[in-house]
């Protein structure tokens, strides 16, 4: 019964309040931030509650708290406001003549290194169209092409759902990195018990989320004497080339800077680890030219690399 209340008399203004106000924290702040009055605002509000028949707001001073009723609000605006805000923009663009913009989520940092060989041809062939690359959703990808926040999601963790559709665009091998004078360089392979005097140098990432403990060092019952956060790529390399840790990396990003950094790759296992980079978009959205346009410069990588890749 509430939810046809509540589309019965739900209206944009009412999703951009409540976000405002969890934002701001009063209803004063939110009606500055809106560039509404603070008493229309309070007006709508206090009207659709009667409307809906329950309160949006634990009132505390100035200050409001969502209740529960609140909350569900509040998860509904962030869900659509993003996609107004899309729909209004594509259709701004078609009255402009323009014919999009394309948002691209990253979800891994090798992902970026990828992405700047397919970005020349895409912004030549197609100069109309807008290209962002958002980092903010660098580790909760699938959420914000749900929410039609991006458009494309770059991953190494495609999630399978029917209204997604994910195809992988490069192959890769993971490996483990060292300088080029740790006793390890040598070896064609290691074993996850050799690493249990190393410092492991990993992205800013939940363990669960890396392959060099998942696929590698927890099945064996292993781990490593110490784990360190580093924030980029550049930064892993030059702490592994001083001999301060390990890392694990693509290999074929560690071959681009062996030279410069004094670093070799290891094979983890004898086997390797081997992984794939996805591309995801919408299904709705695969008939978009200028999406399928770059989803068609990835396939094309990936084959000219299979092509070039050694037997």
């Amino acid at each position: 019964m509430f939810i046809e209340r509540m589309m019965n008399y739900l209206e944009r203004i009412h999703l951009e309040t409540i976000r405002a106000v969890d934002c701001h924290g009063t209803m004063t702040a939110a009606a500055e931030a809106l560039h509404l009055t603070q008493s229309a605002l309070s007006h709508s509000m206090r009207k659709l509650e009667d409307q809906l028949g329950v309160p949006l707001w634990h009132r505390e001073g100035r200050s409001l708290r969502p209740t529960q009723a609140g909350e569900y609000l509040l998860a509904t605006a962030k869900r659509l406001l993003p996609q107004f805000a899309h729909a209004e923009e594509r259709l701004a663009q078609f009255a402009r003549g323009e014919r999009g913009t394309l948002r691209i989520g990253m979800e891994c940092h090798p992902c970026y290194q990828w992405l700047q060989k397919i970005t020349p041809p895409y912004l030549r062939d197609w100069p109309t169209v807008d290209f962002e690359v958002k980092q903010e959703f660098q580790f909760g990808g699938i959420g914000a092409l749900f929410a039609h926040e991006i458009d494309l999601l770059v991953t190494p963790d495609p999630l399978r759902k029917k209204s997604l559709h994910f195809e992988p665009v490069f192959d890769y091998e993971q490996v483990l990195v060292v300088s080029a004078d740790h006793p390890l360089a040598q070896k064609t392979h290691v074993v996850p018990r050799q690493l249990g005097d190393e410092v492991l140098f990993t992205y800013p990432v939940s363990q669960d989320r890396l392959d060099i403990y998942n696929r590698f060092l927890a099945p064996a019952g292993r781990t490593v004497r110490k784990q360190k956060v580093v924030e980029t790529t550049d930064m892993m390399l030059q702490m592994v080339a001083c001999g301060r840790g390990v890392g694990a990396l693509p290999r074929w990003l560690v071959e681009e800077f062996s030279e410069k950094y004094a670093v070799r790759p290891v094979r983890l296992g004898p086997n390797g680890v081997q992984k794939q980079i996805f591309v995801g978009v919408r299904r709705t959205d695969l008939e978009v030219d200028y999406i399928n346009a770059f989803l068609e410069l990835a396939r094309g990588f990936r084959e000219r690399s299979e092509e070039q890749a050694p037997s």
